[in-house]
């Protein structure tokens, strides 16, 4: 990853403020379309509130990392808490009738909706959203 930068924040809303505002602030330095953008900042927002509520448990003792790079034509951010991880597979799809009313699922089924690759690490604490440019 060319251009790879490392913010570590705490479990806080705050935290994940200033690091989204860090983040974007480099994304509209690589050029991407007001689209791309808008992706970019939805997706990281919901990795990085899934990871302080879900996978750090609001501790704000516990960190979150959350990694990010360009190289010209992809944009790569992870973002890893401290919590034991889960099975993305496991989530129930929130879009079933009987899933509507229940308060989890949206946040990944958005970042894979929106992002034109998502990854779980194999502990399921680390999430990798992958945007390109779109030109050749």
């Amino acid at each position: 990853m060319q251009d790879s930068h490392e913010i570590v924040i705490p479990s806080t809303p705050s935290g994940r403020q200033q690091a989204e505002d860090i983040i974007m602030k480099k994304v509209d330095e690589f050029g991407f379309s007001e689209e791309a953008r808008f992706s970019i900042r939805l997706a990281m927002e919901e990795a990085v509130v899934n990871a302080i509520k879900h996978g750090n448990r609001f501790d704000k003792d516990k960190k979150v990392t959350i990694r990010y790079g360009f190289n010209g034509r992809t944009f790569t951010l992870s973002v890893r808490d401290e919590g034991q991880g889960f099975d993305p597979g496991g989530v129930p799809d929130p879009t079933a009738p009987e899933n509507i009313t229940l308060p989890y699922g949206r946040g990944l089924m958005l970042m894979n909706a929106y992002m034109d690759r998502v990854e779980f690490s194999p502990a399921g604490n680390e999430v990798t959203l992958v945007k390109t440019t779109g030109e050749d």
